[in-house]
């Protein structure tokens, strides 16, 4: 894959929901001098991903837009999701072997529909059109969509009408299939034969002999059992995709362009102990040595062992210069009395600018900033520039640097999946408890401590934090789960304990599944776990009374309280 290299203005807005988890501390630098201030121009070449093929989404705004890139990147071939208003001198740069067209939330017929450009049809590369892609294909090449007599929502039968087709080499006929729409094509569009059919749409598969498909029901989805199978015949047997996308040759190629990028200047990473901080570093350091520098500040508001476990990691084990900063006080001093999640984040930031910058002083002239940038952080903050979609919310880590700070910044994992991150901490040799270290958000407790926030309270929900991640762990549960912790409300609520009347917290606690924190559920806990971390909570931690089990899904909750 060619470099990516671009000079650009980012923007950064302050009023964010940090749900995802692992945000990269060294990003505050961007939320502190990054809202109402002059930004730099902040030039970020992003490490190749590999010199070879992909598969390009056109995103329409679906909710399932990034599942696909997933799913194809899963079968070893590199994929982007992008906007359908991307020019083709974008496209072409990442030497497309064929295009998928997402779902989306539009009808064809209203005005101002998004639709495929033109140059998806005449670059003759195969496509294959998803749900509302699959309508653009029918309109765009004329055919006929129109309103559904019935929606249709939920498992389908998929019923082929032609079994030739190499999309469907695999699949079993009669096949269970996802659908999500409530648009259907009446008429396709000259040229192309049906392929298969559910009880409410005819034309449930189609295709033309220029290798353009359509597809009625979302294949990227769990709930199409055989829906990977559908979308690797794609990439290999329609596409001819070679399947070269994989974590060592990624490891490699990062390696060796960052070695070129950064030559003989100083790196600096903010190691904030969450994954991506920490497999940036490794990457990095493999790459340049002592050249790089992590600064771990401690902010105060870190869980139990957080920056005892974090340096013996990276310093010891590792052997990479770290310089660890004690600026507690300075954070709790600052954070006394407010109560407003937003003011919190934007005081936390405030302050670690000032501490990192203080110390990065002492390094002398440093050239290079390290962040831990990960894709659904850009695709999140509608980084594509897609008009389709709304925008979930912005990052930390797509923000623009403050102007005074002139860092080229390094960010080699801009274009991975959270399960990409962890599989190369892995080939890295990264210990395990490290890799699989369930995400935490970048404010620390401060956003999982409601209301105003003092020592007292920080250590109570330590304390019960602990308990509940010595429980999941016990369980054997611990991977099996996107993040767990616990809550401390602003709610107190009347006990008894030994005969008398107590006055004590609430904490909620908080566990969910997910695959990459844009969508999330509640995990089914079983119920004896769940009775033994109240149990212990009550029982070791003073203070509190009562213990509650948050069983709220994203959407349309999210993850973290605040």
């Amino acid at each position: 894959m060619p470099k990516r290299t671009k000079k650009k203005e980012i923007n950064v807005d302050i009023h964010r929901v940090t749900t995802s988890g692992d945000i990269e501390v060294s990003t505050y630098l961007e939320i502190a001098q990054g809202v109402g201030g002059e930004k730099a121009d902040v030039i970020s070449e992003d490490v190749p991903i590999t010199e070879s093929e992909s598969i390009v989404v056109i995103d329409f705004g679906s909710q399932y837009s990034l599942l696909i890139a997933r799913r194809i990147r899963e079968c070893n071939v590199y994929c982007e999701l992008v906007s359908y208003d991307t020019s083709w001198e974008k496209i072409k740069a990442l030497n497309p072997k064929g295009f998928i067209l997402s779902g989306g939330p539009a009808s064809v017929y209203t005005k101002n529909a998004p639709l495929a450009p033109a140059y998806i049809y005449e670059s003759h590369l195969p496509v294959l059109g998803i749900c509302y892609g699959m309508q653009a294909i029918t309109k765009q090449l004329g055919g006929t969509v129109s309103p559904g007599a019935k929606q249709e929502y939920g498992y389908s039968i998929l019923h082929f009408s032609n079994t030739s087709s190499p999309l469907f080499d695999g699949i079993d006929d009669s096949s269970p299939v996802w659908m999500s729409h409530g648009d259907r094509v009446e008429e396709m569009p000259p040229g192309f034969t049906s392929l298969a059919y559910t009880e409410n749409s005819p034309y449930a598969v189609m295709n033309n002999n220029d290798g353009i498909y359509g597809i009625q029901f979302h294949p990227e989805v769990a709930h199409t059992p055989q829906g990977k199978t559908i979308l690797k015949n794609f990439a290999y047997k329609i596409c001819g995709c070679s399947g070269n996308w994989t974590i060592s040759n990624f490891i490699i190629d990062s390696i060796d362009s960052i070695k070129k990028r950064v030559g003989k200047g100083k790196v600096i990473n903010a190691l904030s102990g969450g994954v991506d901080s920490a497999v940036v570093a490794t990457l990095i350091h493999k790459a340049v040595g002592d050249q790089l520098t992590c600064i771990f500040v401690d902010n105060g508001l870190l869980r139990r062992e957080e920056v005892e476990r974090t340096s013996k990691v990276f310093k010891e084990n590792l052997g990479m210069n770290i310089i660890l900063v004690d600026a507690s006080d300075r954070f709790l001093y600052r954070l006394r009395g407010v109560t407003d999640p937003e003011k919190k984040r934007k005081i936390i930031g405030e302050e670690f600018i000032e501490v990192f910058e203080e110390e990065a002083n002492k390094i002398g002239t440093v050239d290079f900033l390290a962040q831990g940038t990960l894709y659904p952080d850009v695709i999140e903050s509608a980084a594509s520039g897609s008009n389709a979609s709304a925008v979930i919310k912005s990052h930390h880590n797509v923000g623009g640097l403050p102007a005074k700070m002139r860092m080229k910044l390094v960010e080699p994992l801009r274009y991975l999946f959270k399960d990409e991150v962890r599989k190369v901490g892995l080939q890295l040799g990264m210990p395990e408890e490290m890799v699989w270290r369930q995400p935490f958000p970048g404010p620390g407790l401060a956003i999982r401590v409601i209301g105003d926030i003092t020592r007292e309270k920080l250590e109570i929900l330590r304390s019960a934090d602990f308990i509940v991640m010595n429980e999941i762990k016990k369980a054997g549960l611990y991977r099996q789960l996107w993040q767990t912790f616990a809550v401390l409300t602003d709610v107190k609520s009347v006990g008894v304990m030994g005969d008398y009347r107590t006055y004590g917290y609430l904490v909620a606690i908080r566990a969910v599944t997910s695959e990459d924190a844009m969508t999330a559920d509640w995990a089914r806990l079983p119920y004896d776990l769940l009775a033994r971390i109240s149990n212990r909570i009550v029982n070791e931690v003073s203070g509190v009374n009562r213990v509650v089990y948050d069983i709220t899904s994203k959407p349309p909750s999210t993850i973290e309280w605040e």
